[in-house]
């Protein structure tokens, strides 16, 4: 069904599940820590995870590794270091891959970069989320402003160059000149690269039950993201993605690798992946609570993706890029003829929303602001 003239990259995700409190807005695969952290025994499944997995991805390197969550950043250098080199001894990982890790403020210091950019993280993602006290209260976050401001210079001091900086905005009560002083601090640290989405509120969390008061309303919101993209812009901040920017030559190749419709494995609990093989493309997702992913760590759901549906998750993704995609990557990463999206492609263009070349398609600015209605055009 799908003919490849080569596999796309492939990357490793990583999950760690647990933090030391699940936030009110986070909808991820997280538990909070009850009693002792089970380590070693968590790496022992997550080396029979990818175990399983090889067979569908021999001859394959990695390209790049992210350490999700949950908090990553609970688990000790050691470990981390355990586990990179468990990982090297079962699959290639390429000369100077980007090895990323998710890091709470509220959980590192000095030592611990020190440790986990000694046990071969070179790219550290801080959950920073805002530097405002109020709103990381509202937001049930536990680390503070100084906590964060400390993190980043930790991280500096323990040799880190590579940062990404999370925050939000949209917050309970905030306002456009809040949301841009978060910014401003941010680029004083001078990070290579900042991720800076909206707080949306997510079935299956606190919020969603028991929303915030004084959420911000449409209008604000993009007011909000206009004043934003404007100011990073002029620090030197290319927006590369809907939510995320970056220095020149800094972007994150392992979330790249997501938006082109890169091939990914998936381990740990609740870990989804994705496999281009032998003419076929399957999703893969494992046990998500981490009790019983440690009891068998069994794949939970194994699906073969239809042609209706390649197309429709390689646009949802490569079009949340601005640059958009070129015709080799559509054609390569899907293993598909570019005749099956010409005719949705054209109705794109005509309303506006599509700006089509010969080499390059991409969402215009428009698309880019009713993007849900364009994927609607690809929708089976």
């Amino acid at each position: 069904m799908f003919n490849f003239t080569t596999p796309p990259l492939l990357s490793l995700y990583i999950h760690i599940p647990w933090c030391v409190r699940k936030c009110p807005y986070c909808d991820f695969n997280s538990h909070q820590i009850a009693g002792e952290l089970p380590e070693n025994d968590y790496m022992t499944a997550l080396f029979a995870d990818l175990e399983q997995e090889l067979p569908r991805v021999w001859g394959r390197s990695i390209r790049s590794i992210f350490i999700g969550g949950g908090t990553p950043s609970i688990l000790s250098p050691e470990t981390i270091y355990n586990l990179l080199s468990g990982v090297r001894a079962r699959i290639p990982v390429v000369a100077g891959a980007e090895i990323s890790l998710e890091a709470n403020p509220g959980t590192v210091d000095i030592s611990r970069f020190q440790g986990f950019r000694e046990a071969g993280i070179n790219r550290l993602s801080l959950g920073i989320q805002s530097f405002n006290d109020t709103a990381l209260q509202n937001l049930g976050r536990i680390h503070g402003r100084d906590e964060a401001m400390n993190a980043i210079e930790a991280a500096r001091q323990a040799g880190f160059n590579n940062i990404n900086l999370d925050l939000m905005f949209g917050l309970p009560a905030q306002t456009i000149e809040a949301a841009l002083e978060d910014l401003d601090i941010a680029v004083a640290y001078k990070p290579s690269h900042l991720s800076w989405y909206q707080l949306t509120i997510e079935p299956n969390t606190l919020f969603y039950h028991q929303p915030p008061p004084r959420l911000a309303d449409d209008d604000l919101l993009w007011d909000m993201q206009m004043a934003g993209q404007r100011y990073l812009a002029e620090q030197g901040y290319f927006q590369y993605e809907v939510s995320a920017y970056a220095k020149a030559g800094q972007r994150c190749q392992h979330n790249l690798n997501y938006w082109k419709f890169g091939d990914y494995l998936g381990i740990g609990a609740g870990a989804h992946g994705k496999i281009s093989e032998l003419g076929k493309i399957t999703r893969l997702s494992k046990q998500r609570h981490p009790l019983r992913y440690l009891e068998s760590g069994v794949i939970a759901n194994c699906t073969t993706l239809t042609v209706e549906d390649v197309v429709l998750e390689f646009m949802m993704n490569a079009l949340r890029l601005l640059e958009g995609f070129t015709i080799q990557e559509f054609i390569e990463n899907t293993g598909l003829n570019l005749a099956c999206i010409e005719k949705t492609v054209q109705e794109g263009s005509g309303r506006g929303w599509l700006e089509v070349s010969k080499q390059r398609i991409r969402a215009t600015e428009t698309g880019m602001r009713f993007l849900n209605d364009l994927l609607g055009l690809f929708v089976a």
